[in-house]
């Protein structure tokens, strides 16, 4: 399968440049990993605002109503100057597909922030958004975005990158809109949203179905806010056993019944957490090139993105893939 090559917005810090305010940068494995396979923009809100590197450290500090962006050493306050970067650097982003930036920090962190009561040596009293990951979760809550930490789990990081495939599919449609690309991104997704969320699945393919001699724009345009619904929350387990049950019921009449039988052993093994979704649907693939059936083999369920990417480490944390 060919994939599209999707725009990744990504912390600097993570293995390409020594940015950080302690004058170092963080290799990741994954963001290295994908490298292949993206178009990475970096980013350093910090060093970008004229911090430099190494510097000293900024903090997010609750004053009054308000967090600020302080950097205690020195007392600058720095949440206009970061805010307003921030604003201009994203509104001269085209055509974005998803970010990965850098966890726990103040400005590029998505989540789980700390933030502190003063500026002098006290502990954190609540956790928040960084100023610049806060921006972006405001601004482009519709499209994946993730932290280097939270990527070190199985279930988020295979969702994130179904997320960003599909999106990046789904934005170069809009590039070359037709009603024949509309119909086929509709047929060739027809599984994976429907391992997603089948009632909005419903939805947009009744959109497809209906739209006539509508505007194709006007059409693209209610068809998108179904999609990002349908992509917004990792399937279930359940989810996946439903669609995959769905595909074995091309082949039931050509497999025999202990093959059929060690399909079921194995959905009940990923059921139980024992083995990855890339199992089953492997088995499944090999169906659809067996019996050659070309409706099957067009669908980006059994491959969302490369397979080079599968990878099934799992840090075990956020195991719920929230």
């Amino acid at each position: 399968m060919i994939h599209s090559r999707p725009q990744v917005v990504v912390s600097r810090c993570l293995g390409f440049d020594t940015c950080r305010y302690n004058g170092q940068m963080i290799p990741s494995k994954f963001v290295k990993r994908l490298k292949k396979y993206v178009q990475y923009f970096t980013v350093c809100p910090e060093f970008d605002i004229g911090l430099g590197a190494p510097r000293a450290p900024v903090r997010m500090v609750r004053k009054s109503d308000e967090i600020r962006l302080i950097q205690p050493l020195t007392g600058n306050d720095v949440t206009e100057r970061l805010t307003d970067y921030s604003h201009r650097f994203l509104d001269g982003l085209s055509g974005v597909d998803g970010f990965i930036l850098k966890s726990a920090s103040p400005t590029c962190g998505i989540k789980d922030v700390k933030v502190y009561p003063g500026e002098g040596k006290v502990m954190s009293s609540g956790r928040d958004s960084g100023f610049f990951g806060g921006i972006v979760i405001e601004r482009f809550n519709f499209l994946p975005v993730e932290d280097d930490g939270r990527l070190s789990n199985f279930i988020i990081r295979e969702h994130f990158l179904t997320k960003l495939f599909t999106v990046s599919r789904f934005r170069e449609l809009s590039n070359n809109l037709t009603r024949k690309g509309l119909v086929d991104f509709q047929s060739d997704n027809k599984l994976l949203f429907m391992s997603y969320n089948q009632k909005e699945m419903r939805i947009m393919g009744a959109i497809v179905g209906k739209m006539d001699s509508r505007d194709i724009r006007e059409v693209y345009d209610e068809y998108s806010s179904h999609f990002y619904k349908t992509m917004s929350t990792p399937p279930r387990h359940t989810s996946h056993i439903n669609v995959l049950m769905h595909g074995l019921g091309y082949f039931s009449k050509y497999i025999s019944s202990s093959e059929k039988r060690f399909f079921l052993d194995t959905l009940e093994r990923y059921r139980e957490g024992k083995i990855p979704l890339s199992v089953p649907l492997y088995i499944l693939r090999s169906y659809v090139v067996a019996f050659e059936s070309e409706y099957l083999a067009r669908q980006t369920f059994f491959e969302p993105y490369p397979e080079d990417l599968v990878e099934i480490t799992d840090s075990g944390k956020g195991r719920s893939g929230k």
